[in-house]
């Protein structure tokens, strides 16, 4: 056992201070006495662009089971974003969405929503609710590159700073929340642990992105979406309504279709949507970006929970757990949840056992989301890692089935958006008044096209669009 200085306080070190590793401040902070991020760029408090966060030029949606999430654990975070300028999105009521089966309808109950803001906005909210505590220090250009402690116990971490001394960090809780470039597995089995599997299962599909001046304002503006059937690959996108009347575009595809980085190829990508919406709104939109693209969209994950031994004092967060295909737009809302989850049990105390009972919490919202996102990553002839099995293509049939009668049925348009806003696990979808309706199929005729309402019309109007 690593001897550990004398101390009548408790401590606990957060490696990585983005998305994550503010939200496990939040959550270990009223369980210590101090807590001291670790961070190896700076931590703006204004919300601008950040090193290290390169992903943050894509589209985030906060969707509603991570916006309650955080909710929980920051009071007032969320209504503070929308204070900022975020925009609160109805699901289905305020959504253009063409889904492989067809148009849904804009239901007008708010069951769901959506938190539709750059990243350099919201994370800039929480950064701030969480540094207004006392008890939560930031240490800046500063890397971990090892912990301390043994098989049995992880006692702190030893780190870099910017003039290449080295320093140990002792702490009572260590939480590694540092992304998808976490070096926990190699430092596990520095400590002895050795066991740890994962996954990567990769479709190959490459995303862009550019930020445009919005024609209309977006202050209850709709989500646009343009999706493709994985069974046909293709271009899809869409539009996300963030703050200062500003239009996120993104856009993606498999190998074969994939978007290209020049602002030519990125609007001959969009017009090459199997709708033409996207490019006709775009048409009188300003491009106040550069176009970035990136082809880390590999859904990857560490099984850290079913490990035989693990380390008293450890927990690992977010991305630095499983990283998924942001198309789906998950990555946010699972590491709010994995964070709500660790709360839970450190209401308890740092009671013996209390990292390898959080670790397991973390894993039951990583759960839903990995279903998802694989359920759906296999379907592409490109992917790697794992190949469709019978019982993916037929619960795939299924899905596709539910979502055409969604198309025309309220109840189970609320039953799919309850699990990909990850309110409710897949299993709802299995109940029988949701296989029933399955099987009668849309109780209305589907649209035809994109259900712009009459106000809606109207800006567009003014704005000189026209819709194709």
């Amino acid at each position: 056992m690593t001897d550990i200085p004398p101390r009548t306080d408790t401590h606990a070190v957060v490696i990585g201070g983005s998305f994550a590793g503010m939200l496990a401040a939040a959550v270990v902070k009223d369980s210590v006495d101090t807590v001291e991020v670790i961070e190896a760029h700076d931590l703006p408090l204004a919300p601008q662009a950040r090193t290290g966060v390169p992903q943050a030029a894509h589209i985030h949606p906060l969707l509603s089971g991570g916006a309650k999430a955080i909710d929980t654990l920051l009071p007032g975070t969320i209504e503070g974003l929308l204070d900022a300028g975020a925009n609160r999105v109805p699901m289905t009521t305020n959504m253009v969405y063409l889904s492989p089966e067809g148009w849904y309808r804009r239901w007008q109950r708010d069951t769901h929503y959506l938190v539709a803001a750059s990243r350099d906005l919201t994370d800039s909210v929480i950064r701030r609710n969480v540094l207004s505590d006392a008890r939560v220090k930031i240490r800046s250009h500063a890397r971990v590159v090892s912990l301390l402690g043994d098989t049995h116990r992880v006692t702190g971490v030893k780190l870099r700073t910017a003039d290449g001394s080295e320093h140990a960090v002792y702490g009572d809780v260590v939480i590694d929340a540092s992304g998808r470039s976490t070096r926990t597995p190699r430092w596990l089995a520095d400590l002895g642990i050795t066991d740890l599997v994962g996954d990567t299962i990769d479709s190959g599909i490459a995303y862009a992105s550019c930020v445009y001046r919005a024609p209309v304002p977006t202050a209850n503006w709709p989500l646009i979406n343009v999706l493709p059937d994985p069974a046909l690959p293709g271009p899809a996108g869409g539009i996300l309504p963030i703050e200062q009347d500003r239009w996120h575009v993104s856009v993606y595809g498999s190998p074969g279709s994939q978007p290209g980085r020049e602002p030519e190829g990125f609007e001959a990508y969009v017009r090459s949507l199997r709708h033409p919406i996207v490019s006709d709104l775009l048409k009188h939109a300003e491009p106040l970006t550069d176009v970035t693209i990136t082809h880390s969209t590999a859904n990857r994950r560490f099984y850290y929970e079913r490990l035989k031994a693990w380390p008293e004092g450890l927990i690992v967060l977010g991305d630095a757990v499983a990283a998924f295909n942001p198309i789906y737009g998950h990555g946010m809302s699972v590491a709010a949840q994995g964070a709500l989850a660790i709360r839970d049990v450190l209401t308890a105390g740092l009671f013996p056992g209390f990292a390898r009972q959080a670790q397991r919490a973390v894993s039951r919202p990583i759960n839903v989301a990995w279903s998802l996102a694989v359920g759906q990553d296999v379907l592409y002839a490109t992917t790697t890692g794992k190949q469709a099995t019978p019982a993916d293509r037929l619960l795939h049939s299924y899905v596709s089935r539910l979502s055409r009668t969604a198309t025309g049925n309220f109840r189970v348009a609320t039953a799919l958006t309850d699990v990909l806003t990850l309110e409710a696990p897949p299993t709802v979808l299995l109940r029988p008044d949701i296989l029933l309706a399955s099987i009668i199929g849309p109780l209305r005729p589907p649209h035809i096209g994109p259900g712009f309402t009459a106000q809606e019309h109207q800006l567009l109007k003014r704005a000189g669009v026209q819709l194709s």
